[in-house]
């Protein structure tokens, strides 16, 4: 069975709108249910003097956008080796890993959620998940140096350190952003649709499609999440949105020259990491656990010093996730032009 090269362009466009469609349709229906779950449980973030909001709010949303996310990749792997897209089920492997990687730490997340973790149980376990991501293959085995067609491999001792970090980082960053009635959902879908640009025009099918599925879960739930939000994602959703764009970038990253290659992910994801690299400053120069939560993230900034309102903080965080997306991809465009250059 032969596609043409036609043929084959608008198929894999279908998919990543099943993989968008299907995301949304199932969040943005089962969100409600979840929400239903929660208040029913109990599973409620209760008013403090660091939270945002006013009530008691059900706290696992994060549940809505992981069967999102599970169901669109279920559905258009499926679709995807019926229809021949895919070879073999070796093109597959990627989203199993990712799919249970996820399932783990969204786990840890609801535990959390509902038991309540120490962080230093919750950073445990999430070094767990990382580990045996990297352990899957989700790692930096090699990469390429910037102006030439080489690769140079990375030794283990400096390349699962390195992806540990990534992946500990990029899940505290996202869980640290999520502050705000509907912020992370939203800078999730705008920082998700930069990656796909990037990871589409490089050619990674795979992490577009993760991407389309992830931007899809969190459109679906944002109605919900919006301030004032019926529902917040909880850690069940930011500890799965990091492993995911931890993941996403590292699979994006083997098709790219290293040195831009990383930088196009933190330039997306610019917000969270900065914020998370001041707060654990702020927080050892204050001689604070780094746990320990305070009001100075930049969403609270703009809401206490600056004096926004909750959605206008929100908005203003989005055009600057959307300035910063734009940036990542033209940065990814040089690389890939730099690439292009060395083999003409």
């Amino acid at each position: 069975m032969h596609h043409s090269a036609h043929s084959w362009h608008a198929t894999v466009g279908e998919l990543f709108l099943l993989a968008l469609v299907t995301a949304f349709v199932t969040a943005f229906f089962v969100t409600p249910q979840v929400r239903r779950l929660a208040m029913k449980v109990g599973v409620l973030d209760l008013v403090d003097e660091r939270r945002m909001h006013s009530d008691p709010k059900p706290r696992i949303g994060g549940i809505a956008i992981y069967l999102g996310l599970a169901t669109a990749l279920f559905v258009t792997i499926g679709f995807a080796l019926h229809t021949m897209l895919f070879r073999t089920a070796n093109d597959t492997q990627d989203f199993f890993g990712l799919l249970f990687g996820g399932t783990l730490i969204m786990l840890v997340g609801v535990w959390d959620d509902v038991m309540g973790m120490r962080p230093r149980n919750k950073f445990i376990a999430q070094i767990v998940v990382a580990i045996i991501s990297m352990i899957y293959g989700f790692h930096i085995p090699d990469f390429k140096l910037p102006g030439t067609a080489a690769y140079v491999n990375l030794p283990a001792w400096i390349d699962y350190p390195v992806t540990l970090l990534w992946y500990l980082g990029m899940m505290n960053a996202i869980n640290f952003l999520d502050g705000l009635d509907g912020l992370l959902a939203g800078v999730t879908a705008i920082s998700g649709i930069a990656l796909f640009g990037i990871a589409s025009a490089h050619g990674h099918f795979g992490a577009a499609l993760v991407l389309c599925a992830l931007v899809g879960g969190a459109l679906g739930f944002l109605p919900y999440n919006f301030s004032p939000a019926k529902i917040i994602l909880g850690d069940t959703g930011s500890l799965l949105i990091g492993y995911v764009f931890a993941t996403v970038s590292l699979l994006i990253t083997a098709k790219i020259a290293v040195t831009v290659s990383l930088l196009v992910p933190l330039v997306a994801l610019a917000l969270p990491v900065v914020d998370t690299a001041a707060a654990i400053l702020r927080r050892v120069r204050a001689g604070r656990a780094i746990t320990e939560a305070d009001r100075g993230h930049f969403h609270h900034v703009l809401v206490f010093r600056f004096g926004l309102g909750v959605k206008q903080a929100v908005l203003l965080i989005y055009a600057v996730s959307i300035l910063l997306g734009a940036a990542a991809y033209l940065l990814s465009g040089s690389a890939a032009h730099l690439q292009m250059k060395t083999f003409i």
